[in-house]
């Protein structure tokens, strides 16, 4: 499967980029909620519990929806390969981020993260041959300085664990590519619900494998997040799963349409605000302020985010040159 002749201009429903500017706005304010809402229970619940309870919920919704419309969408995607890779790469995307999330600050596990952006302007030039420029490469190697500026590596305030977090960055970037080449024509609440049995299905999973190789070392007591137990919820808990599964279902939407609506290097563009929304509500729920370090490279990595706009959005628009061969594992 490769992402050949993935063309602008062949197959492309008609764009709407100002939608597209609006939806990955709300989208990012919603997502950095959710973050921060995981970060706070994470000490409570383990990912899969998370991730089961919460899909159950999601995905009754989604059917709900699909089924309420006017006219009833199939449930089934047009591609099952393309979106179960996409599933799969977001999959891994969310692990990977939440991994971090109980041993580093929000904005420092976001700032990691929102390279994104950057490897999806990478991405676009590598796999599907967008023009990229001087100015758009000059915002890549901005953004990447403003990750080092936050992470510091070699003193002693980096930690191994915010790789996790740019490694999250590229199966994210990975999937907005997929979402636009290959899942463009896909309806977003299938995407959706797709994800979420995905969701439900490796939840399961690993909640079966930590209940049958159950074990008492260091490492477990270490990462309950990742491999404790299921503990008892009261109504509180409850609620919490059920705002999860509402935020899930408008992310995961969100971010399908808004990638489906215009190019992904300008989409990404606004993807930046998550950075202002994350420092916001690491304030208002951990009482978290970034420190100046912090501060000086999301900014960084904002401005590269604006280059990469004003640079996208002066570009002519050309034909997508095939990629000759291309990974058979791309979004």
């Amino acid at each position: 499967m490769q992402l050949v002749g993935a063309s602008r201009s062949a197959g492309h429903p008609q764009e709407n980029v100002a939608l597209g500017i609006i939806v990955i706005l709300v989208t990012a304010f919603a997502m950095a909620f959710g973050d921060a809402l995981v970060k706070y229970v994470s000490t409570d619940f383990t990912l899969w519990q998370i991730y089961v309870l919460r899909s159950l919920v999601a995905i009754p919704i989604l059917l709900a929806l699909l089924l309420a419309r006017r006219r009833p969408a199939s449930l089934r995607p047009i591609s099952m390969k393309w979106t179960f890779l996409r599933s799969m790469l977001l999959m891994a995307m969310w692990i990977a981020f939440y991994g971090a999330l109980p041993f580093l600050s929000l904005p420092v596990v976001a700032g990691a993260y929102y390279t994104g952006p950057l490897f999806i302007t990478l991405f676009s030039a590598l796999l599907i041959g967008e023009s990229v420029g001087v100015r758009r490469w000059a915002a890549i190697l901005i953004g990447f300085i403003g990750v080092l500026v936050i992470l510091r590596p070699g003193t002693d305030t980096f930690s191994s664990l915010t790789l996790l977090p740019i490694a999250s960055a590229v199966f994210y970037a990975l999937a907005a590519i997929v979402t636009r080449t290959r899942c463009n024509r896909e309806s977003p609440l299938v995407l959706s619900l797709a994800l979420n049995i995905s969701f439900m299905a490796i939840g399961i999973i690993a909640s079966a494998a930590i209940a049958i190789f159950d074990s008492a070392s260091r490492q477990a007591a270490a990462y309950l997040f990742f491999l404790g137990h299921w503990t008892a919820m009261d109504g509180r808990d409850w609620g919490t799963i059920l705002l999860r599964a509402a935020l899930i279902v408008a992310v995961s939407s969100g971010v399908a349409k808004a990638y489906q609506s215009g190019p992904p290097a300008i989409i990404a563009a606004f993807d930046y605000a998550y950075l202002v929304f994350a420092a916001l509500w690491s304030f208002v729920i951990f009482s978290d302020v970034p420190d100046t370090a912090t501060i000086i490279g999301m900014l960084l990595i904002a401005g590269a985010g604006v280059l990469v706009l004003r640079s996208a959005g002066r570009a002519v628009p050309q034909p997508t040159r095939p990629v000759p061969g291309g990974p058979s594992s791309q979004t």
